[in-house]
């Protein structure tokens, strides 16, 4: 086996996939197994193309700040692999550059469709009886990947969410007049990040008043009862909204001109606009929508230190893992306790997580399917806990410079 390593990043950005980074750069160089880790660029695609940079000589200052800094740092990618049986020129191509560069364990920090990777590539090495170690560190903010008990980048966006929707509060109980503000969330088939909505909520503030998740119907008739029924307690109302939302038939809310990327996922934007539309018509009163779109994917300067400290340690796992021998893996977090918070790292095979996902569970979501209940409350509110000391410079937020993505 080679004694080098090359570690990579794909999918979307989020406040904690950097910190995952700093866990694999910092145990490589720890490490009495493995020697240089190369950092791909791009993804899978800079393993193709032979696009690597040393990340063995990073001090330790440089890997403190990186797991700090948001978004990523090795870029991204968002590259599906060919079923191997009817295309196998790819990995051949990608087995041949783990040759070259002397590789023994391959790192690729991602969302679900990078699990698919991981899986082709691990089935593959064993078609061909190759040495190499590929393993799966989970990262993206719709925590929608199974066994894992949430993913890493999921509690930094929650946190942004909640404080973003508490501030959307403060900003509309000013004004004297009836209200609907519709926050739309990113979320297309799971509702985790609308349901993080919830811990805005405090002793004053019911707000968000009303929570609709994709795991369950949207009806626009009950959803104009659910509005009339809020004005009867309040003046301002706050909805938050899943992307996603769908009606029985499960036709998109406003997905008429909905796209498809490359893994066959649709591309949603508009739900909130939407409703904005029907409540001006139907109810009349002041309305507005407001897309938090991809502000939380990188928002570091709220993110969860929690979710930093466990986005280290599963990139760190990886790294062990496989120097005791495990492949075809993607490292994961058990909950052992929601109050204290306790967990573990572990690791599960890539092949059973790759292309599924884990939505909101039903029992979750009240019986009106326009709230969430005490047991999400107590699942997410753990996540969220804790604050980052940032650098700034000028008042601004500083973080690593990333020249070599920059064209």
């Amino acid at each position: 086996m080679g004694r080098n390593c090359i570690v990579a990043q794909s999918g979307g950005p989020t406040a904690a996939i950097n910190a995952s980074l700093a866990g694999v750069i910092s145990a490589v160089k720890a490490s009495e197994n493995y020697d240089k880790l190369y950092g791909a660029i791009h993804g899978i695609q800079g393993v193709l193309r032979k696009n690597f940079m040393d990340l063995s000589e990073l001090d330790e200052d440089f890997i403190e700040r990186l797991s700090v800094t948001p978004a990523m740092y090795l870029g991204s990618c968002r590259f599906k692999l060919p079923d191997m049986n009817e295309d196998e020129g790819p990995y051949k191509e990608i087995f041949e550059v783990f040759e070259e560069y002397s590789i023994g364990a391959f790192f690729y920090i991602g969302g679900n469709d990078s699990m698919d990777t991981v899986a082709k590539l691990s089935a593959y090495a064993e078609k061909i009886g190759s040495g190499i170690r590929i393993a799966g560190i989970p990262k993206t903010i719709d925590n929608d990947l199974l066994v894992t008990d949430h993913t890493p980048g999921y509690g930094s966006a929650a946190k942004y969410i909640a404080s973003s929707i508490r501030e959307i509060a403060y900003d509309t109980y000013i004004y004297d007049v009836k209200s609907v503000t519709i926050v739309e969330i990113m979320g297309r088939d799971a509702g985790w990040l609308t349901a993080a909505s919830v811990l805005a909520r405090n002793e004053f503030s019911e707000a968000p008043h009303l929570i609709y998740l994709p795991e369950v119907n949207f009806d626009k008739d009950q959803f104009i009862k659910d509005l009339e029924h809020e004005f009867e307690k309040h003046k301002n109302i706050i909805v938050a909204v899943s992307e996603g939302i769908h009606d029985k038939d499960g036709n998109y809310i406003a997905a008429s001109t909905a796209k498809e990327d490359k893994f066959g996922h649709a591309q949603l934007s508009g739900a909130g606009k939407a409703l904005e539309y029907l409540v001006k018509e139907e109810l009349g009163v002041k309305v507005r929508s407001v897309e938090i779109n991809v502000l939380q994917r990188a928002a570091g300067h709220m993110a969860s230190k929690t979710d930093l400290e466990e986005s280290i340690s599963l990139g760190s796992s990886a790294v062990s893992f496989t120097e005791a021998g495990e492949t075809g893996f993607m490292t994961v977090i058990k909950r052992l306790s929601d109050e204290p918070y306790i967990y573990e790292i572990d690791f599960s095979d890539v092949s059973k997580i790759a292309n599924e996902a884990k939505g909101v569970p039903v029992s979750w979501i009240n019986e009106a399917g326009n709230d969430v209940t005490d047991e999400l409350i107590a699942y997410v509110s753990p996540l969220v806990e804790g604050e980052v000391d940032g650098y700034y410079k000028n008042g601004i937020v500083d973080y690593v410079p990333i020249p070599h993505l920059v064209k």
